[in-house]
């Protein structure tokens, strides 16, 4: 049986149809989760921006239209929340890496991916914001370069570089 595609679905849904928010819920709650997570890296404000992103896509749904993709279209909508979150400043300090459970079948395996996943986060923390949202964009949100441009509102080609920045700046701060 063919799976609808996304914008069937939010078609679907703009008409009333719940089981369709449903599967377009659990075909992007991880993704767009981990998009805020990466961003503010505050599990409880994350959480916050997820749920206001998905009030958001509630209350605009039957504004969508299926002429871009809703991949596109979601993402864009996180992008905008993200931003009037920190425009508001209610950005919040992170939490402590060391509060989370570590496995205690594997110790060493354990601290040494936490402490990589730590250095992840600060290198992804020094990036300037447009570089940061595209490379988030493109890795938890698996937007083409098309899709990263609408979603950011600026040219492929300025998306194109945004990443290109982005990825050459975690590479060096990552290898030092």
């Amino acid at each position: 049986m063919k799976e609808d595609s996304d914008e069937m679905l939010m078609l679907s849904y703009a008409k009333g149809d719940a089981a369709a928010f449903e599967a377009l819920y659990m075909r992007y709650r991880k993704a767009l989760y981990r998009y805020f997570l990466r961003y503010v890296s505050d599990p409880t404000t994350a959480n916050d921006l997820y749920q206001g992103c998905w009030e958001k896509v509630i209350a605009a749904r039957t504004r969508y239209r299926d002429q871009s993709p809703f991949r596109a279209w979601l993402f864009r909508i996180a992008h905008n929340h993200l931003v009037d979150h920190y425009r508001a400043g209610r950005e919040t300090a992170a939490l402590p890496a060391d509060l989370e459970d570590p496995n205690p079948d594997r110790p060493a395996e354990t601290l040494d991916e936490d402490a990589r996943l730590r250095r992840f986060r600060r290198a992804i923390a020094t990036l300037p914001r447009d570089q940061r949202d595209a490379f988030l964009l493109r890795m938890e949100g698996g937007l083409s370069l098309e899709q990263l441009a609408t979603a950011t509102g600026v040219t492929p080609e300025t998306a194109k570089s945004r990443l290109r920045y982005a990825t050459r700046k975690l590479k060096e701060v990552l290898q030092s």
